[in-house]
């Protein structure tokens, strides 16, 4: 490494995620939540339901820990809505050791919708039951799901820049609908949101005009109140729907934010994953997307990571993918040390590349080899 041009992390991610060739490949595990969890010493729901203390400064202190170029994907704003007639409330309906449910209900001018959250001890939430019970009878409700937002406060996300530091670049997230979102809201999950867009074609596509138009509005803030990258998250995206599908309902949506991003001069990311290689030559051809993530291998995925550089390399900066279970899981360090190499090697040359994960190391992760993975680009990933 060239000590004139050694850079921060946020710089050398952004450098990277702009498709430049930083001081080095830039090295960021994907580990938004569980580690961060584990490190703090806390039960797991002490930080999603009682915000005991934040998860994104759970994460920023883990990029520290291992000393690793971060991205902070936790960035919100605070939204003020116009005409919000929605009134929240939690109910604990259920507790055992190392669990406890709680019901959320949400109150409408047109009735009660609710959901049920399962928290742990030792692992991150899963929401067990889902607003969505029918979805003719439920779309009067779910409307007001959606108010105008009017205005925003950016205060959490500058509480997250001011944290963080020259230690990780921080984005804003934003979903983008589709069956791989809408598998959060129909109870039932991935198959009642198949049969609500096949029986209720009507209604369904009227709530997805909902959900497009308020994320596009979230967009809209959040690319307004200057991220350092703008993020979209879509975990699934080509996985939990057919391609006639993404294209009918996601792929407009992701157009639209891409072009928003890149007028106002923020990178723009997309993470999904899953099977991604066709998604890689839409994202090229048919968006104005900069980077793509995490491009995981078989069978988690369907990526090469050699095979893809070659062929967009030259327009979209990739990260990954170093498989989370194999490797990282499962691996020692010298079989770590040696996977990073094998994605160096095939990815790095011309920049607009860092080294990842594929999606989410799991919590029991070996520390020594999250720390193997990260010396490797230090001491093999110099330009």
């Amino acid at each position: 490494m060239n000590s004139r041009t050694e850079l921060t992390s946020k710089e050398r991610m952004l450098i990277a995620m702009r498709h430049g060739k930083p001081d080095m490949v830039p090295v960021s595990p994907d580990m938004s939540n569980m580690i961060p969890c584990k490190l703090t010493g806390l039960p797991f729901w002490k930080m999603y339901y009682g915000n005991e203390y934040p998860i994104w400064r759970a994460y920023a202190d883990a990029v520290r820990f291992f000393g690793f170029d971060g991205w902070q994907i936790h960035g919100y704003l605070n939204y003020f809505y116009q005409d919000d007639q929605r009134e929240f409330s939690d109910e604990v309906v259920s507790h055992s050791d190392g669990r406890f449910v709680v019901r959320t209900t949400c109150r409408t001018p047109a009735g009660d919708l609710w959901k049920e959250t399962t928290y742990y001890d030792t692992d991150p939430p899963t929401t067990t039951r889902k607003y969505i019970k029918n979805l003719k009878e439920d779309l009067p409700k779910l409307k007001y799901m959606f108010p105008l937002i009017a205005d925003y406060d950016p205060a959490p996300l500058q509480a997250m820049i001011d944290y963080s530091g020259n230690t990780a670049a921080v984005s804003g997230c934003i979903p983008v609908p589709g069956l791989h979102d809408l598998n959060d809201w129909f109870d039932g999950g991935l198959e009642a949101a198949t049969y609500g867009e096949m029986d209720c074609p009507g209604e369904f596509q009227e709530l997805v005009s909902w959900q497009a138009e308020h994320y596009l509005r979230m967009a809209e803030m959040m690319i307004d109140a200057r991220p350092d990258f703008f993020m979209i998250g879509a975990s699934g995206l080509y996985t939990l729907q057919s391609p006639a599908l993404f294209r009918r309902y996601s792929l407009p949506v992701i157009r639209k934010m891409t072009r928003m991003s890149k007028e106002a001069g923020l990178p723009s990311f997309l993470h999904s994953c899953g099977k991604e290689r066709e998604l890689v030559t839409i994202f090229a051809e048919e968006t104005d997307l900069d980077v793509v993530n995490p491009l995981e291998i078989p069978p988690m995925g369907d990526c090469d990571l050699g095979e893809i550089k070659a062929k967009y390399g030259h327009r979209l900066a990739l990260m990954g993918n170093i498989h989370t279970t194999d490797v990282m899981l499962f691996g020692t360090p010298d079989k770590v040390s040696e996977e990073c190499r094998k994605a160096i090697d095939a990815a790095a040359p011309g920049g607009g590349f860092i080294l990842s994960t594929g999606d989410q190391c799991g919590r029991d992760t070996p520390f020594e080899n999250i720390r193997a993975f990260v010396d490797s680009p230090r001491s093999y990933g110099g330009y």
